[in-house]
């Protein structure tokens, strides 16, 4: 086991200029799926709308196995939601031929039942249309004015699209076991999955974290590839043209770092320059993860909150917003709050 750190991630807007808690009770840290399309109505899949408190994904996949009588493989869900918290997300149990369990038999204080519904297809991995998040910051002190001005800058600009420290396991740890992955350790093969994920996540922020120093993470640079907002759809283009930048500046697309692996769209010019530098620097993690054949993919450089809004209450303060599925409500926490006890992710 090599002895590894994740570094500290540049902030976009200064850094924080106050500290609060945040996860204090349940109920301060509320989220809930967006389905990116309706359930038919019909199929051999129910899909189940969950309530969830103090429990996190995986145990509540296991408990509808268990209750329907049916092998894990059989249960799926869109994404992995924090134990830490009210969350309310989707689950899908293949039942071909068979009639629904009595789905309140499973029910607690912890866990609610609150919809189901039949469907054609399982539910997929990263289906989502995205997250809506509600949270209370307790206990907050700093410069409120500062922090004014910083949550209308991500409100309008977005933040940095981070990975947050839960891809990378505790202080790291995930990183250091893809590494001894891919020296030869011998690994179970659903963590084979976790650890080249959070090693692709780590080269990925190492890119937007040369961005942000930068200050280019929002905007058009020469050779950049770019992703259309709300889609996966991603495009070259030629940065000296009005248009492009002009659409960058207002959401419609934005810039991309790649996630490391074999093919895909290739940044090229000081965009390019970029991406190549971190990769020599971390050819370990890199030329592991080509041995594992995995295919290059692009992800945006920035998130850009929708509906967000906030209030604050006394030494404390409300947020609430909606991120698309696989960005993280800690990236843009961390811009306005250093931590404090209760601020774990």
């Amino acid at each position: 086991m090599t002895d590894f750190s994740l570094p500290e991630w540049p902030y976009a807007y200064g850094g924080p200029y106050g500290t609060g808690a945040i996860k204090t009770e349940p109920e301060d840290f509320v989220v809930e799926e967006i389905l990116s399309f309706e359930p038919e109505g019909s199929g051999e899949h129910v899909f189940l709308h969950i309530q969830k408190i103090g429990e996190n994904t995986e145990y509540v996949a296991r408990q509808l196995a268990r209750h329907a009588g049916v092998r894990q493989h059989d249960v799926s869900y869109a994404g992995l939601k924090d134990r830490h918290g009210r969350t309310r997300q989707w689950f899908s149990v293949w039942l071909p031929g068979k009639a629904d369990p009595d789905w309140s038999a499973i029910e607690t204080d912890r866990l609610q039942v609150l919809q189901t519904v039949r469907h054609a297809r399982k539910l997929k991995r990263g289906v989502l249309a995205g997250n809506r998040f509600t949270l209370l910051i307790r206990n907050w002190t700093g410069d409120q004015e500062l922090a004014e001005k910083q949550l209308q800058h991500i409100k309008a600009q977005g933040f940095p699209n981070y990975f947050g420290p839960q891809r990378f396991g505790h202080h790291g740890q995930n990183i250091d076991r893809a590494l001894a992955m891919f020296a030869g350790a011998k690994v179970k093969r659903e963590q084979r999955s976790l650890y080249l994920s959070a090693a692709r996540s780590y080269l990925f922020n190492l890119i937007l974290a040369r961005r942000v120093e930068q200050a280019n993470w929002q905007r058009a640079i020469s050779g950049d590839v770019f992703k259309l907002d709300g889609s996966n759809s991603c495009f070259t283009g030629d940065t000296n043209d009005v248009s492009l930048s002009a659409r960058v500046e207002q959401g419609d697309i934005h810039p991309t770092g790649i996630m490391w692996g074999r093919g895909g769209k290739i940044a090229t010019a000081e965009a390019g320059a970029i991406e190549d530098a971190v990769i020599a620097a971390n050819a370990a993690v890199a030329d592991g993860l080509l041995a594992f054949d995995l295919e290059a993919d692009r992800r945006a450089l920035r998130a850009l909150p929708q509906d967000m809004a906030w209030q604050w209450l006394d030494n404390q303060l409300k947020l609430s917003f909606n991120l698309p599925a696989g960005s993280y409500a800690t990236a843009l926490l961390r811009e306005i709050i250093g931590d404090a006890p209760g601020a774990g992710d």
